[in-house]
């Protein structure tokens, strides 16, 4: 069964930072290599912004936009991103038609304009800083120009309620959902720009929601579930002005937010909103200090995927809402839930700094999220599962709660994915490095990139950390110093939860320290130009085994999990007759540059795994290939890595009468067919995937 975090112990490391073993190097008094769970929080950052008194301090601080430059594959995902459907979807879609849009009008009167102009802008923008595109972060200004021309006397900003809206609605302010999104657009155009109208725009804005009153405020049905994601901007501002009516608000706000501290119970099983909900408590526990509220969202986590989440991949079952009854690995979850669980780990990762959420995070973003997309990312689907033979435009409710043609690729599947995709790699990548409390820095997740950080004590100075890998194909990673003049600071680096035997070094030396699984290597000392670390995470092969699903097996290697390998064949459809009822098109805009296709299996894909006790390195067989010419290694031509394995046909394993592959069989499987060899890829490569394996005898 699935590893859960569900005991208090995870909570009280928060606190914690155990020392394993120090190590003073010959030549360097000062040189400390530590194993810790957590970095220490007795002193705070000089350099960057994080949490003010009283608050809880961060662990980790996220670094600003634009400090983080990427490469490798992560670069290339970035540069399909900018020349695909984010950066083109401002020119495509309807809702981002400047035309008669609330968000670019002003005044906030429009015919459109909800949560699809900050779902897009808030990846979009940050797109651009990552990738410091001048077109981009022209064409995000433009659009941040308006919202602050769209302020009002009172404070309020952005689209308004129409008279017809007060009237059907009976409602006296406008739904502050869409609001949360544009204040996050703008929190990132700060830290990029330095513009100083945010503050004072954030401040009149929060200081508008301290007149509302508590029956009239997060009212309707998105915002009273998502208010988290306000109180993480109230908490924002405040650490950069210090004034302590905002955590009052921030109170407030928390208390007309849904209860996600349930002990039992979720307050809805909307699958985006749980993704991105769990995490407020821990949120408010950066005010409260409560380990109450922090143990909430571990408990959150927990609570979904003991129940719909016993499936590898990181995700859970909920193709719109999580069902009872709806808990084999064929239900999908949306492209919105990928994305908002690799921020809320993200985000996680910064206020508990533990490992565990980094490592979910690269769960979900090598296994999950790459084959929700096109490999062009030109389309997307709305629902991906980790067991999916077809990926066609028919209804396949009710085996899928949705009604519509929801598993094909498709530029427009449904509004709020179609917009909200857009954050998932430009926050990967802004996360790659962040800021530890002790004037360090930490490597939280692991790609090529260069990284500039201010670091040490005093006034500081800015080091540049070049580092080069292919991870999570490949084991090792190096990172190389730059610095004008040696610098004395603290590195970390964080050893995944999956790798028991991590080997540091530093200018070729193996450091003598035993780093335990999901935890810190901090390697303190004088850092002088052309000092080399390297990380090797040696990988190895392991099962996991979902009891609560027919017992079905799914394989990984390191962080990668494997599934079969079924032959791909596209169809082109036409993307204007399939668009969901929600997706609409700008008026002249040529489709044909824009394809759906669906997906069919061309080779079998009812298979069940055949095990034994042998080891596993004895029952399956890793083939590295070459890295892809092209950088991209997230389809079946291009993956670098293969697995080989034994299976058997499950000949009564077929479509239900849905279009679905049929839930699974109980293992162990009695079948009659003969054993073949059947090649595995990871998870991240398969558009069409059986990933939770029956076994067969």
């Amino acid at each position: 069964m699935m590893k859960v975090v569900s005991n208090m112990n995870i909570v009280r490391k928060v606190f914690l930072s155990t020392l394993a073993v120090t190590v003073f190097a010959a030549g360097y008094s000062q040189e400390k290599i530590t194993n810790v769970q957590r970095p220490s929080t007795a002193v705070l950052n000089k350099h960057y912004v994080g949490n003010q008194v009283p608050l809880q301090p961060l662990n980790f601080i996220k670094l600003p936009a634009g400090s983080i430059k990427p490469q490798g594959w992560v670069l290339k995902y970035l540069e399909l991103q900018r020349d695909g459907l984010t950066g083109k979807l401002g020119t495509i879609s309807a809702w981002l038609d400047k035309k008669n849009n609330a968000w670019f009008s002003t005044d906030g009167k429009g015919d459109h304009g909800w949560e699809e102009v900050p779902y897009w802008l808030k990846g979009y923008g940050d797109l651009g800083y990552v990738l410091n595109d001048a077109s981009i972060i022209a064409e995000t200004k433009l659009w941040i120009e308006k919202v602050f021309a769209s302020q009002q006397q009172d404070g309020y900003f952005g689209p308004k309620l129409s008279d017809e809206d007060i009237k059907v609605r009976k409602k006296e302010i406008p739904d502050l959902w869409p609001n949360m999104l544009m204040l996050w657009c703008l929190q990132s155009y700060y830290e990029y720009s330095h513009d100083e109208r945010v503050i004072p725009f954030m401040k009149k804005y929060f200081q508008w929601q301290m007149k509302v009153p508590d029956e009239k405020l997060l009212k309707t049905y998105w915002e009273n579930s998502r208010g988290g994601d306000n109180l993480y901007s109230i908490y924002w501002l405040y650490n950069h002005t210090g004034e302590k009516w905002l955590l009052d608000l921030a109170q407030k706000i928390h208390r007309n937010t849904a209860d996600w501290t349930q002990k039992n119970n979720l307050p809805n099983w909307h699958n985006v909103n749980i993704a991105q909900c769990f995490r407020e408590p821990a949120t408010y526990f950066m005010q409260t200090k409560d380990s109450g509220y922090l143990q909430a969202t571990y408990n959150d986590f927990n609570i979904i995927r003991n129940l719909y989440g016993q499936v590898p991949g990181g995700m859970f079952g909920a193709d719109e809402n999580a069902r009872r009854g709806y808990d084999d690995p064929r239900q999908g979850v949306e492209t919105c839930g990928m994305v908002e669980q690799m921020a809320s780990d993200e985000m996680l990762t910064s206020i508990t700094g533990d490992p565990f959420w980094a490592d979910h995070c690269e769960n979900v973003a090598f296994n999950s999220y790459p084959a929700a997309v096109m490999p062009d990312f030109k389309g997307l689907r709305y629902l991906t599962a980790p067991n999916m033979v077809v990926s066609d435009s028919r209804n396949h409710a009710p085996g899928l709660q949705n009604e519509g043609p929801f598993l094909m690729m498709n530029p427009f599947s449904s509004r709020c994915c179609q917009h909200n995709h857009s954050m998932g790699w430009p926050y990967y990548a802004e996360h790659l490095w962040m800021a530890s409390p002790d004037n360090g820095v930490a490597a939280i997740l692991f790609s090529s990139c260069e990284a500039n950080v201010k670091v040490g004590t005093g006034k500081g100075q800015t080091v540049s950390l070049k580092e080069t890998t292919n991870y999570p194909f490949d084991e090792s990673i190096k990172i190389e110093v730059s610095t004008s003049a040696p610098v004395s600071f603290p590195m970390y680096l964080r050893i995944p939860g999956w790798c028991s035997n991590a080997v540091v070094k530093i200018n070729g030396v193996a450091q003598q320290v035993t780093f335990a699984a999901g935890s810190y290597a901090r390697m303190e000392r004088k850092w002088k130009q052309g000092d080399v670390v390297e990380l090797v995470l040696p990988m190895k092969l392991s099962q996991n085994t979902w009891t609560k699903n027919k017992n079905s097996v799914s394989i990984n290697y390191g962080p990668l999990t494997f599934s079969l390998k079924i032959a791909e064949v596209y169809k082109q459809m036409d993307s204007k007759k399939s668009a969901i009822g929600d997706s609409k098109w700008q008026e002249n805009v040529d489709q044909s540059l824009w394809p759906s296709f669906e997906i069919y299996p061309a080779s079998m894909w009812n298979y069940g795994l055949v095990l034994n006790n042998r080891p596993l390195e004895e029952q399956f067989e890793i083939v590295k290939k070459t890295w892809p010419a092209n950088n991209f290694p997230f389809t079946q031509e291009t993956v670098p890595l293969m697995m080989k394995a034994k299976g058997k046909i499950i000949p009564e394993w077929i479509l239900d009468k849905y279009g679905l592959c049929d839930v699974l069989p109980q293992s162990p499987v009695q079948v009659s067919t003969a054993e073949q060899q059947i090649e595995l890829i990871p998870m991240g490569a398969a558009r069409l995937r059986i990933t939770s394996f029956p076994v067969v005898k």
